[in-house]
């Protein structure tokens, strides 16, 4: 067989469905100032699908650094890798100032964050070594553990009997081999919201003499006293060996950091692939990420205004008999039942009848018969925002209990490749 012919004849999960909605279901292009209103198909949206927790995308502040930056040093500058001719001392600073805010010796930044994930994970990690992961890791997650060529085991996600019950199988071929156990969870689980329990996963630390690896892309910024993560809002900051967050969520820029103990990010920095090989952090992006860490800083009153969104949201969507699952984070996912066809004429009544643009989430990212949609507080939306979006979504809940939604698709008018 041609492999063209196989690509084309087997798209996988999500590509079976390309040739329906591109560019209104998947691939939508918003466009105008990065926002709590922007525009969609030349209609003015209130967007609840942007990773802008804390409001920095346009933020005055960090606009003007971005830009002052940009025209400094151009989007080129450093060129090459960090180890050859990319190394700076503003990438230092940023690395000092992020190890700071999370409590550990040392950090260091990555060019992206997925692939950042990876190369942790494969740097940290041989084939004598054995992780313990939860069901619901993200993807990068479960790249970096395709790479790994010893022993994995996962337990179901938050299942604290189920983990000890994988320590165990885990400790047996540790046993053997003389390897360590690596326990990979997240912070914030971006699709449902909930938080890795981490206090539950460290009861067994003492036992097993695992290291634990967090991810807490969705935690960073938003969770914990001063925003410095899931970690501190449950107070195990001490107690988690490798940090890991980005850019790409409460800071809204690119980039993303580890953080753990001095001799960890030496040796890391010397083994990760993804950063050895590929090209430093540009400049811009690490000046705006200096501008956005002194705003996180200095403004805690951003996370505040974020959680008063956030509140007003979940809070207003439950009174409504609104399933939001066990979030516990701005992640605000709303359950219905129903499938792919349901899903897209909801959204497609939320856009047409509403202006509102909002993110559907249906199988195989949830279980067959569930459709979800996630939405995405900011400290930028108003409590206005809030009220016409729980009438707006009692409107459709009522046409979808009463059966006007129905399993056909039938997409509007999209755009084609």
């Amino acid at each position: 067989m041609d492999i063209f012919d196989k690509v084309v004849n087997h798209m996988g999960a999500l590509g079976k469905f390309s040739d329906m909605g591109y560019g209104y279901y998947f691939f939508p292009k918003l466009e105008g100032e990065i926002s709590n209103r922007m525009t969609f198909r030349g209609r003015d949206m209130l967007v609840w699908s942007l990773n802008n927790y804390l409001g920095l995308a346009n933020h005055p502040e960090v606009r003007h650094a971005d830009a002052e930056a940009a025209a400094k040093y151009g989007m080129g500058y450093p060129m090459g890798a960090r180890m050859m001719s990319g190394q700076t001392i503003y990438h230092e600073q940023l690395e000092h100032e992020l190890a700071a805010f999370e409590h550990k010796e040392a950090a260091y930044l990555l060019n992206f964050g997925y692939m950042g994930m990876v190369s942790i994970i494969d740097s940290l990690i041989d084939r004598h070594d054995v992780v313990v992961y939860d069901s619901e890791a993200h993807a990068c997650i479960l790249d970096g553990l395709r790479m790994h060529l010893g022993k994995r085991f996962v337990y179901p996600h938050n299942n604290m009997e189920r983990f000890e019950q994988q320590l165990k199988h885990a400790k047996n071929v540790t046993d053997k081999t003389g390897g360590g156990i690596l326990v990979i969870t997240e912070g914030v689980y971006g699709m449902a919201g909930d938080c890795g329990d981490l206090r539950g996963i460290l009861k067994f630390k003492d036992q097993y003499g695992f290291r634990l690896l967090i991810d807490d892309a969705h935690g960073f910024g938003t969770m914990g006293r001063t925003g410095a993560g899931t970690s501190e809002e449950q107070d195990v900051m001490d107690q988690v060996d490798v940090y890991f967050g980005t850019f790409a969520k409460a800071m809204a820029g690119i980039g993303a950091f580890v953080a753990t103990e001095k001799k960890i990010i030496k040796a890391l920095a010397f083994n990760m692939r993804s950063q050895i090989y590929a090209k430093s952090l540009p400049m811009p992006m690490v000046i705006g990420a200096l501008k956005r860490m002194e705003l996180i800083r200095n403004h805690p009153e951003l996370k505040d205004t974020l959680w008063t969104i956030v509140n007003a949201l979940q809070k207003g969507l439950k009174a409504k008999g609104f399933d939001l699952g066990k979030t516990n984070s701005p992640v605000t996912p709303v359950y219905f039942q129903g499938g792919i066809g349901e899903a897209t004429q909801i959204v497609a009544d939320l856009r047409e009848e509403h202006a509102i643009f909002c993110s559907m989430v249906a199988y195989p990212v949830v279980p067959k018969g569930v459709l979800m949609l996630r939405l995405i507080p900011t400290a930028i939306h108003t409590l206005e925002d809030v009220d016409y979006t729980i009438n707006a979504f009692s409107e459709v809940k009522k046409k979808l209990d009463s059966g006007k939604y129905n399993s056909g698709i039938i997409p509007p008018l999209a755009d084609k490749y």
